[in-house]
Formats: structure tokens, C-alpha cells, sequence
């Protein structure tokens, strides 16, 4: 279970290192823009969905003075209303927001950035040993494509387990407390690890079978990259503005980590196989 445990956390470090020494800090400007998208996308997103709802409400509790006796009474009642229902409707909208990014917030993000990853994790090779690619246009959108595919994989497997842990939880209270919340955490961890590593699979041309194979025999190493980047998703408010950040370095790490169970420097599909650092 835990075989390469040990590789997976002790490859943050060296992804460290090279992120700040070796000119891969610039990577980190991407979650900084991510975090603004989602900043304004969900500001002018919540702010146009609970007015167009505050009109349509008030359009069906809108009285016509002229319409009966002392509708001049109820038509204040009715202005108070739906701006009351407008308000709550505000609130519903930031809480079904908050929601969503707890619990699908880290694949989110590593939806939005997969891109990204792809091309870091083959700096960070490159880094690793001097193995260079060609840039192909087609290759790198089946690598950003795999890389969602296998994001939105891992969410409904993990979801999966998440539901028959809930479902145990009803007939094993225990089970669906301390025990299930630290299952739900590994099994975290072992999916998003599993979409990190992922983009050096693909580099080595391993099917998705292939890849869960691999990453099965390696479940140690997956669960430890990943550990780090569950963590910060469960810091409150912050996590996921963080989260950003930290999977930047655990691509970084997960490509060190592979390294040190596959030599990388044999890619056959390499351009360049001039090892520069172990």
C-alpha cells in the first residue's frame, strides 16, 4: 500500500529546489490569474443571477394601484418582498458557490490549469534529464484532453467512494465520522496524485490502462503527492485560493517522484537523452 510512500514526500523538496532555482517561479503566475477569474467570474456571476431572479419575482408580486381597492397599501408589502426574496436568493447563490468549490474545488482547478501542468511537468524532465520534445500542436491537446478526461474520471470515482461511505455512515456512525473523513482524505489524495503523475505517463506513452496500472503498483507515491495538495484544500475560506499554488508543486513533484522509480532519461521518445541531474 504504502511502497514509494517515502519518494512521493520526499520529491517536494527537490520540486522546491527547482522551482525556485531553476526559473520555474513564473508558473506560479497562473494560479494568481485562476484566482481572478474566479474572483470576478463569481462576483458578476452571483451579482447578474440574483437580480435577473429579484425582477422575476418581483414581476409576479408587482400590484397594480389601479387593479383593486387599497392596492396602493400592498404594493409596498410586495416591493419589500421580493427585494427580501432577492437577498436570499444572494445568499443561496454565494452558499451553492462555497459549496461546489469544497468539494469539487480541486478538481476544478486542476481542470482549469491542465494545460499548464502539461507543459510544466516537461520543464521539469527537461530539468531532470536534458530530455527535450518536440513541440506538436496535436500532442499537446491529447495531453491537455487526458489530462481533463482523467480529472473527471478520478471526481466520479471518488465520488463513488464518497457515497457509499455517507451511505455505510447511516448504519455505522462511527464509520461515518472519524473513520470515514480519514478514508475520504486518502482517497483524495490518491486521485489527485494520480492525475499529477499522470502527465509523465502520458510522456511515456502509456495508455490510460497502462497508467492506472502503473500508478495501482505506486499507490504510496500517489497518495503522498497528493496529501499535500488535500491539505491545503481543507484550510476554511482559503483553500482553494491556495490550492492553486500547491499544485504547481506537486506536478513539479510528481514528475521528480516518477523519476526516481522509472528512469526518465531512457524515453525512447525523447529528442535529447543527455542526463543534466539525477
Amino acid at each position: 500500500m504504502f511502497k514509494n510512500f517515502g519518494t512521493g514526500f520526499r520529491a517536494y523538496g527537490k520540486a522546491i529546489e527547482l522551482l525556485f532555482t531553476k526559473q520555474l517561479w513564473w508558473f506560479l503566475l497562473f494560479p494568481v490569474a485562476l484566482n481572478i477569474i474566479f474572483l470576478v467570474l463569481g462576483w458578476l456571476g452571483i451579482g447578474s443571477l440574483s437580480d435577473y431572479f429579484e425582477g422575476l419575482i418581483k414581476g409576479l408580486l408587482t400590484i397594480d394601484n389601479d387593479s383593486f381597492t387599497g392596492a396602493e397599501y400592498v404594493a409596498p408589502v410586495s416591493d419589500y418582498l421580493s427585494s427580501a426574496a432577492g437577498f436570499v436568493i444572494w445568499g443561496l447563490l454565494k452558499f451553492v458557490l462555497f459549496f461546489v468549490f469544497a468539494y469539487f474545488g480541486g478538481y476544478i482547478i486542476i481542470i482549469c490549469l491542465s494545460p499548464v501542468f502539461a507543459v510544466l511537468s516537461e520543464k521539469t524532465e527537461e530539468m531532470l534529464t536534458g530530455n527535450t520534445y518536440k513541440f506538436n500542436g496535436d500532442q499537446m491537446m491529447r495531453d491537455v484532453v487526458r489530462g481533463v478526461l482523467i480529472a473527471f474520471r478520478n471526481l466520479f470515482i471518488e465520488l463513488f467512494y464518497m457515497i457509499i461511505i455517507f451511505v455505510l455512515g447511516f448504519f455505522i456512525p462511527f464509520l461515518g465520522g472519524i473513520i470515514g473523513s480519514i478514508l475520504l482524505f486518502f482517497i483524495s489524495s490518491y486521485f489527485y496524485g494520480f492525475s499529477f503523475i499522470d502527465y509523465t505517463n502520458e510522456r511515456r506513452r502509456l495508455t490510460m490502462k497502462q497508467s492506472v496500472k502503473f500508478i495501482r503498483a505506486n499507490k504510496g507515491m500517489a497518495i503522498a503527492n497528493g496529501m499535500v495538495f488535500s491539505f491545503f484544500l481543507l484550510i476554511p475560506m482559503c483553500g482553494v485560493t491556495l490550492s492553486g499554488f500547491v499544485a504547481i508543486i506537486s506536478v513539479v513533484a510528481a514528475t521528480v517522484a516518477t523519476h526516481k522509480v522509472v528512469d526518465l532519461s531512457d524515453s525512447p521518445y525523447a529528442q535529447n537523452n543527455q542526463k543534466i541531474e539525477g
